[in-house]
């Protein structure tokens, strides 16, 4: 087995932000794969390899230094939902081999991906509170025991979630990131200030606490009321049109999101990449704005 690389060392060592990849959902509609109603384009792991596996070498190539397993999706209350005949182990080992095999030796950091439990922008639970345990524990520890470098808990925007997640991967010594949704309010879906809840998150030893699929506009209105997490990173949404629109088109160019996050250098992120809409044109840029900074 190989040793799991620590993202904090790799940091340390390339005295740099690490460049987080881009979309894969969106790439692969592009590429003309199916968008399942539950399992979006995570049933790719299965019937198309190759364009996943493809993808994930594209925002190598681009100069990423972590990629994300398509495992969006995967999780147990998704599969549960989508009456698909799946094995969830199988499932998520599949994504996680098509990550190992782009990474294929070099020292890059695979990320599992665990989403919410259900749809992101979704603010009432329709599911119990064991249900929801139950999802994030096995999605977690499926995960891990694949050898997965660092569970990237993405796109949370609800507590429960966010505790039982914070609690697991602290309590089994798993490192973990959180990366939060949150509103023009500076909420979570939930209801909570986001500044409490990072709060929570740093108290569980999170190597690091994200922002994504929000929009840059919205993430400088939290910057300015308040100060950032010693350890934090950011992906935002590069789409246009609405979040919960079925099919993403980008929205905000490649050389627009270099200058956006020119802008946030100086306040010392650990991990920069970009999120819906975007593709491996956004990594080639941050990518060029790094070399030329440090």
């Amino acid at each position: 087995m190989k040793e799991k690389i620590n993202l904090i060392d790799l940091y340390n060592q390339l005295k740099r932000p690490l460049i987080l990849d881009g979309a894969m959902g969106s790439l692969l509609i592009e590429k003309g794969i199916k968008n399942h109603p539950v399992l979006w384009t995570s049933l790719s792991n299965l019937e198309n390899p190759g364009t996943v596996k493809s993808i994930h070498l594209e925002y190598i190539n681009s100069g990423a230094d972590i990629i994300t397993t398509n495992t969006f999706r995967t999780n147990p209350i998704s599969v549960k939902k989508s009456n698909e005949n799946i094995d969830i182990y199988e499932f998520v080992k599949s994504a996680i081999q098509l990550a190992k095999d782009a990474r294929n030796y070099k020292k890059i950091i695979i990320a599992g991906s665990n989403a919410p439990a259900e749809d992101c922008y979704q603010k009432e639970r329709t599911i119990s509170k064991s249900e929801l345990e139950y999802n994030h524990k096995t999605h977690i520890k499926i995960l891990w025991d694949n050898s997965v470098d660092i569970i990237w808990n993405e796109t949370q925007s609800h507590m429960d979630e966010i505790e039982i997640i914070c609690k697991y991967c602290s309590d089994n010594n798993i490192p973990f990131i959180v990366s939060l949704f949150f509103d023009d309010n500076l909420k979570i879906l939930s209801g909570e200030n986001l500044v409490d809840v990072v709060n929570y998150i740093n108290s569980h030893d999170a190597i690091a606490v994200g922002f994504n699929c929000v929009k840059p506009e919205t993430f400088f209105k939290y910057i300015e009321k308040y100060s950032l997490p010693e350890r934090w990173g950011f992906y935002f949404n590069c789409g246009a049109g609405n979040y919960s629109d079925e099919f993403i088109t980008c929205g905000i160019t490649p050389k627009h999101y270099a200058k956006i996050t020119k802008q946030l250098l100086p306040f010392n992120p650990i991990f920069i990449g970009s999120c819906c809409g975007s593709n491996p044109e956004h990594t080639k840029a941050i990518k060029e704005l790094l070399n030329e900074i440090y």
